[in-house]
């Protein structure tokens, strides 16, 4: 169902990042979910948030990937709050347009599903990586910080949470224990 203003309601969200661990928005209810045709990447070069201009760092974004799937989080906003929660995650998401807004289907891990407000990367955009290997990821990511803080930080939290969750992602593993290693050393 659509608003009047052509936001919908309810108004469910897919986090595959940081939004499953800071949404900034109310939310009402969640439910661990799946879209299918992307994958999970840190293939976005971050200069405001977790890196600078001068020593960009990496946030993740969804790649699109015939076959792939990425598991993650669907939050649905609070009712009433759907107009307020659109405009703030354009002003958090698309600060420098590398993120594209889209609308994909999520199903819901307990069965279920909706059509959810997903944030992808656009890959003719100059923040994009591409594919970059796991060993330069993480040297990358042991150094940066941005304006919401450590790059490292924004790495372990994102895999905790997907733990919490009970959601496995190899790469996401292996990045942490190595960011780890190389700050240890």
């Amino acid at each position: 169902m659509m608003q009047d203003s052509g936001i919908p309601a309810p108004l469910w969200v897919f986090g595959y990042g940081s939004l499953m661990w800071q949404p900034e928005f109310p939310v009402a209810e969640t439910q661990v979910a799946r879209v299918t045709g992307w994958h999970r990447s840190f293939c976005m070069w971050s200069i405001h948030h977790r890196g600078t201009v001068d020593a960009p760092g990496l946030v993740l974004a969804l790649d699109a990937a015939s076959g792939a799937v990425c598991d993650g989080l669907a939050l649905r906003a609070e009712p009433g709050t759907e107009a307020e929660t659109l405009a703030m995650l354009r002003e958090r998401e698309l600060i420098s347009s590398a993120y594209i807004e889209t609308t994909v289907p999520v199903a819901f891990r307990a069965g279920g599903g909706a059509q959810a407000v997903c944030y992808v990367i656009d890959p003719a955009h100059v923040q994009y990586t591409g594919a970059l290997a796991l060993e330069e990821q993480a040297r990358i990511i042991a150094r940066a910080t941005g304006g919401r803080g450590r790059n490292c930080d924004y790495l372990w939290s994102t895999v905790a949470h997907l733990a919490d969750l009970g959601i496995d992602d190899a790469d996401l593993a292996w990045l942490s224990a190595r960011v780890r290693d190389l700050l240890a050393g």
